[in-house]
């Protein structure tokens, strides 16, 4: 037992590490399907937060247990499920180095086992599971599988809902802390369904100064504005039937084509194209063809999280994917902003337009603290906000990260807009094709 509770511990670490960082929409209704699974702690439900009236619904069928040749018996009572709160993982971890099976340990609401199971099982062999959270019990919870026996494998087909009832009995299937979420994306749908428009008109009205750079623009804007939309019905959709249903659809299409026109414009503007020169140098081409392609993959680990629950074997591994390539392409991005300035700085000391190139040099400087601004922020700090605030607040870091990326379009729109008034378009024909 000594080693089946260490491979516990490591086990629980790990999926209570990684639930910091569960940051997907998914809705509240799941299916996972286990088969012949040998973990020993298995996160089934990201963590939910339950009001006065919060409920767990868990529906278990076609579950099995093998076990090694020659094995006795397994003790189902060492089988079940459980949830846990945030505030009790850290006692949890450390009382299970000491050994023991999880089940049993008294910082945990253990809910059924599979000895529980047997014993109420309908007709159809299925296991019902209903559970009403107590008013004075609301909080955030995890709802975890465990398996304290050594050697078991499980194979099983898990239906979890999650939600809270209102006055009336009407379900919500939305997280306490996510209730704003459809009101905050439509919000910021409109916000930047305004912000399209008044980039279309600049562009329309300032059309003889305008450049291929402006168009790309106007299409990141346009697609940030679809996403914003199908996000606002996702959640309403979640909110109501527990299922994002056909708008999940829409949401992989217009945020996958967000993130390769956000990377490729950030990286168009960085290097200059469109605005000093026709043409990209080859070191810039090949961090767009870094970019691009890892943009590709971490969409595609985005579908994935999305598609399956944390049960699903590879999840962690996909999510940690995600993680990575999306650091990559940030920091790959700075690199063309960086070659940019340091090409200005030294062409103004040496071409003779040290007035009108010290202009250009200015406004990359700021562009780059604004990349950079805007990559701590909606990485680093949106993280901090969504870990510390208490779960009714879950809201909040996503408004601040929605707010970021509008502040972060309008000033970059600002900065680079077409208009003969603007120092950074006044260039001399000799300086249309200057190579980096």
């Amino acid at each position: 037992m000594a080693s089946s509770s260490s491979s516990g511990l490591c086990g629980l670490f790990v999926v209570l590490l990684s639930s910091l960082f569960l940051v997907g929409v998914q809705g509240h209704v799941s299916h996972t399907h286990l088969s012949k699974d040998d973990r020993t702690v298995i996160l089934v439900a990201r963590p939910f937060g339950f009001g006065p009236n919060g409920v767990i619904e868990v529906e278990v069928s076609d579950d099995k247990i093998f076990l090694p040749e020659n094995a006795p018996a397994a003790n189902k009572a060492e089988i079940g499920f459980f949830i846990t709160t945030a505030e009790a993982e850290a006692q949890l971890e450390d009382d299970l180095s000491e050994g023991g099976c999880v089940l049993d340990n008294q910082n945990i609401d253990r809910l059924f086992t599979f000895q529980e199971m047997d014993a109420q099982r309908g007709m159809d062999g299925k296991f019902e599971y209903v559970n009403r959270i107590s008013p004075d019990k609301g909080g955030e919870y995890s709802l975890f599988f465990a398996n304290c026996q050594p050697g078991a494998v499980i194979s099983a087909s898990v239906r979890v809902a999650l939600y809270n009832e209102g006055p009336n009995g009407v379900r919500d299937y939305l997280s306490v802390g996510e209730a704003l979420l459809p009101t905050l994306y439509m919000v910021m749908f409109v916000l930047m369904a305004v912000a399209a428009t008044l980039w279309g008109l600049v562009i329309f009205k300032e059309r003889a100064n305008s450049l291929k750079i402006h168009i790309m623009m106007f299409l990141l804007v346009v697609f940030k504005t679809l996403s914003l939309l199908s996000q606002a019905g996702r959640y309403h959709m979640i909110r109501t039937t527990g299922d994002p249903h056909d708008w999940r659809i829409a949401f992989y299409v217009f945020t996958a084509f967000r993130s390769l026109t956000l990377f490729t414009v950030v990286i168009m503007i960085a290097t200059g194209w469109s605005f000093l020169k026709p043409f990209l140098a080859e070191k810039e081409k090949n961090v767009l063809m870094l970019v691009l392609p890892l943009q590709v993959i971490a969409n595609i680990a985005t579908v994935v999280l999305d598609e399956n629950t944390p049960a699903a074997k590879g999840w962690f591994t996909w999510r940690d994917v995600f993680h990575l390539l999306d650091i990559i392409c940030c920091c790959a991005v700075l690199f063309p902003i960086v070659w940019t300035i340091k090409h200005l700085r030294e062409a103004a000391a040496t071409d003779g337009k040290a007035a009108r190139n010290v202009v250009k040099l200015t406004l990359f400087r700021q562009f780059y603290v604004m990349v950079v601004s805007y990559i701590y922020f909606t990485r680093i700090v949106v993280y901090l906000l969504r870990s510390t605030m208490p779960f009714e607040y879950i809201w909040v870091s996503d408004a601040a990260r929605e707010l970021a990326t509008l502040t972060f379009f309008v000033l970059t729109g600002i900065k680079f807009r077409p208009s003969e008034e603007n120092p950074y378009f006044a260039l001399a024909d000799d300086e249309r094709a200057f190579p980096l």
